[in-house]
Formats: C-alpha cells, sequence, structure tokens
C-alpha cells in the first residue's frame, strides 16, 4: 500500500517545503511563500511591495497572471529516498476585501504567519486555480489528473515526519530493527542495522545497508494519535509477533 500520485503531489505542494515560481514574461525564478487549500489552490502570500508582486501583476487587459509553482521534495534524515519533484501550472491572481480575508484564514490552517494579519496593508495574497500538474521521480514524468490532485488529500504525518523517525531512532531503535527483521525473514542479512528514514500514512521506509525496503501499515493512518496506536504492538515485544502488514525491499 502506497500513496497514489495525486496524493503525493497534494503533499509536497501543501506549503511545508521550498518553492520557486516561473512567471510568465518575468525574470526568475522567485521564491515564494505558499500554502494549498483544500481544493488544492495554492496560495502566495508576499510584500505588497516585493519582486514577487510585482511579477505578478496583472498586464492591463487582464485579471490574472500565469505561472508554475516548482517544488522539490527534502528527504526528513540522511539515507532517505526523495518523494521527487512536482510542477503546478495556472493563473495567479490578487485577492481584496472578504476574498483575501477568507484566503488569509485558508492559509493560517497550514501556516499560522504572523504577517497574515498584514494582508490588505504590507502583504498582499494571491489565489493560483490550478490548471495542470506534473510529477517527476526517478527520471519518470507523469501528467497527474487535475480532478484526483483536487481530491487528494495531503499526508496528515508529512510535516511532523523528522519527528517521529527521530522518536523511533531515539527511543525504540531495538524494537523497530527486530520488528523490520522478522517481517523481511531471509531479505534480512546478518549484520544489517535497519533504520527508519521514511514515514508516511501509508507505511514507513527503511535503510538496510545499500538497500530500501517498504513496510506497509494494515490500514491508512489518520492523524499523529491513530500511528501511536498502530505502532503500540510494533514496541511491544509481547505483541509484535501478531502485527499484520505487508513488505516489499528493492
Amino acid at each position: 500500500m502506497q500513496p497514489t500520485h495525486a496524493e503525493v503531489v497534494r503533499t509536497l505542494a501543501a506549503g511545508h517545503l521550498p518553492a520557486t515560481a516561473h512567471i510568465a514574461c518575468r525574470p526568475g525564478p522567485l521564491p515564494v511563500r505558499h500554502v494549498t487549500d483544500g481544493q488544492g489552490r495554492v496560495l502566495l502570500l508576499s510584500p505588497r511591495d516585493g519582486a514577487l508582486a510585482e511579477a505578478l501583476r496583472p498586464a492591463p487587459d487582464a485579471e490574472d497572471t500565469a505561472l508554475v509553482l516548482d517544488i522539490a521534495d527534502v528527504p526528513p534524515v540522511a539515507g532517505g529516498p526523495s518523494l521527487g519533484r512536482v510542477w503546478v501550472a495556472g493563473w495567479a491572481t490578487p485577492l481584496t476585501g472578504e476574498d483575501a480575508r477568507q484566503a488569509a484564514l485558508d492559509y493560517a490552517d497550514t501556516d499560522p504567519a504572523p504577517d497574515l494579519l498584514d494582508v490588505g496593508t504590507t502583504q498582499v495574497i494571491h489565489r493560483m486555480d490550478v490548471a495542470e500538474v506534473r510529477y517527476e521521480r526517478h527520471g519518470v514524468l507523469v501528467d497527474v489528473d487535475r480532478d484526483d490532485y483536487v481530491e487528494a488529500e495531503p499526508d496528515p504525518l508529512h510535516r511532523i515526519e523528522f519527528d517521529l523517525i527521530a522518536d523511533l531512532a531515539d527511543h525504540h531503535v531495538d524494537e523497530m530493527a527486530g520488528y523490520v527483521r522478522r517481517r523481511l525473514g531471509p531479505a534480512a542479512c546478518p549484520g544489517d542495522e535497519p533504520r527508519v528514514v521514511r514515514l508516511d500514512r501509508y507505511g514507513f521506509v527503511v535503510r538496510i545497508g545499500a538497500r530500501l525496503a517498504r513496510l506497509s501499515f494494515p490500514r491508512p493512518v489518520a492523524d499523529r494519535h491513530d500511528l501511536a496506536h498502530l505502532l503500540h504492538p510494533v514496541l511491544c515485544d509481547r505483541c509484535v509477533q501478531n502485527t499484520p502488514g505487508s513488505s516489499s525491499v528493492r
């Protein structure tokens, strides 16, 4: 069990990773602060007199500006595989009045930045309606259906992935290593020290020497609390033998 391309794209575009914007007929790329709202639309926050706001200023005969948002994954720990890179293309419109206020509230759901209070004065917020989405990983580029992108949900663990992996590394190394060896069986070579390097709602990826193995949860998890409940048997020696799931090594 693994996330779909649309889920990965929504996760990477959620607003927790650095992004740059390529704007039509403007020099660049430009670094941007962004999040996505519940409908997958991109919200861009910037100083009213800054380079991004100037570049996004619509032409005299237009109401919006075409751009492409470029976002590359950053693995949370050394040795972790990248989830890839996404390009989200569409048109950005500057928001004012009640639209800007609502967009600021939507932005705060993901990133409660203090300067959201200045939207309408020193800060401006743009909303980008998504037209096309592309996703690249391991040199393979795919087009993601826009409707699938809109309907997908960002992974609820992505924002806290580093903290979760650090907690396992600090407090549960032996339990996790034993669990991974039992799950992999003969595929686990003697002397290998399994190490968790990625974690999402569907499972986790462990590095074993030069190899990577993905171990799936029996079901997707909803949040951190749900993950703790699901992992309890893994971290309990008396229960670990009964923990369901599947695994793959590459």
